[in-house]
């Protein structure tokens, strides 16, 4: 159904239309929107069938969704940057337990200093968490992703992180097709848990397993995130048969039929890239974008496949490993590896700082003519962090 609505308030009603049973909810901007939304269908009898916690902390809302799951309720909850981090340790075993938990982190920096606007660095930090990581280009995606994120979970007993730009997204009001609940309901099969805790048949879970056994159960969780791509692909093309759209998926190429240069990207700032892609090919320049919407697990032969005829490649990141450089880049550059394709980083809009057409033009200008380094941070204010460090040094 087409409605003008924040990005928030859409996915707090197509969760809904999924029927979760057990929502667990404690406020952090920017995701403090979607749990609202959802406790006052819920209140208004719009939701049924489903409870609603109000927990004390980001790390009682993970643990509430661990005990929700592992009785075979369909849980969700949602968190953002602090939040995230606070929540952690329950991550960990929430995906250790193979709990097919579904939830929304809407993106925004991690402290400090604080920061409460948007960039990657709450998710990336739990790259190796266990958990797949989907990330959406605009809120119409990160409402069908919801939906398939689900389909995903429950098909594979593994959680899912939806991750969509905080503010950028959650936010913004715009025109968003939301799936009913009738909908949905033909793509969404009911839940059935592959495991359940059962007073009548006992079991324990989460129990210790020690060396003998510890690598064997890592490895078969590895291998259930890599038999997650084709499941996530799959998810993707049954999603666009009813609904008639193209969302979710592992790689989203654009433009890149006659590409030399490929600039990659996750998130909404793929929307800008697009258009000045559009304006540079206008021109003659032979450019073009690789999203990037499985961040985990990744997408390596898909990327490798999508870059075979590249020459240069430029990831734009919106998070960065402090003392190394990019964090995309590293898998990028691993996919890649063997191919004749050089390879840069491009740190931007970190902390919500804007990413301008005119500030990707000036580095893609510059990139294009072999001018550039193999880390740049865009619009960085050299003069102020040089005089600063200089002040340090001289301290020391």
């Amino acid at each position: 159904m087409l409605r003008q609505v924040e990005g928030s308030k859409a996915i707090a009603d197509v969760v809904a239309a999924c029927k979760p049973e057990v929502i667990c909810a404690y406020p952090i901007s920017p995701q403090t929107h979607i749990v609202e939304g959802l406790s006052q269908l819920v209140k208004n009898g719009e939701l049924t069938g489903c409870e609603f916690l109000n927990v004390e902390s980001e790390f009682s809302a993970m643990s509430v969704a661990i005990g929700a799951s592992a009785t075979g309720a369909r849980t969700y909850t949602a968190t953002a940057s602090q939040g995230l981090l606070y929540m952690v340790e329950a991550v960990y075993n929430a995906s250790g337990l193979g709990l097919p938990i579904v939830m929304t982190v809407a993106n925004r920096a991690i402290g400090g200093p604080i920061n409460i606007w948007n960039d990657h660095s709450d998710s990336m930090s739990q790259r190796d968490s266990g958990w797949i990581q989907l990330y959406a280009e605009s809120n119409q995606e990160a409402t069908d992703l919801h939906v398939q994120a689900f389909r995903i979970a429950e098909e594979m007993s593994v959680p899912v992180m939806v991750c969509m730009d905080g503010f950028i997204l959650t936010h913004a009001f715009e025109e968003i097709d939301i799936p009913t609940e009738a909908e949905v309901s033909v793509y969404l099969p009911p839940f059935k848990p592959r495991q359940i805790l059962d007073p009548a048949d006992p079991v324990s879970i989460g129990a210790m397993v020690g060396p003998e056994a510890f690598m064997e159960v890592k490895y078969m969780a590895h291998e259930r995130m890599i038999e997650s791509l084709e499941h996530i692909a799959k998810a993707s093309h049954d999603y666009k048969k009813i609904f008639n759209r193209d969302s979710g998926g592992l790689i989203r190429p654009y433009k890149m039929e006659r590409a030399e240069t490929v600039v990659i990207a996750l998130g909404s700032i793929l929307g800008t890239l697009k258009d000045l892609v559009d304006e540079m090919q206008d021109e003659g320049v032979r450019i073009g974008v690789l999203g990037i919407t499985s961040f985990r697990p990744f997408p390596s032969a898909e990327i490798r496949s999508a870059l075979a005829n590249a020459q240069r490649v430029i990831v734009l990141e919106k998070a960065f490993q402090t003392g190394i450089g990019g964090i995309v880049t590293e898998d990028v550059e691993r996919s890649i590896r063997g191919l004749n394709i050089e390879c840069k980083t491009l740190i931007a809009g970190l902390g919500g700082r804007p990413i301008t057409t005119a500030s990707l033009r000036s580095y893609l200008t510059s990139a294009l003519a072999n001018q550039v380094d193999q880390l740049t941070f865009l619009d960085l204010d050299k003069e102020i962090t040089e005089k600063e460090l200089a002040r340090e040094r001289s301290l020391r």
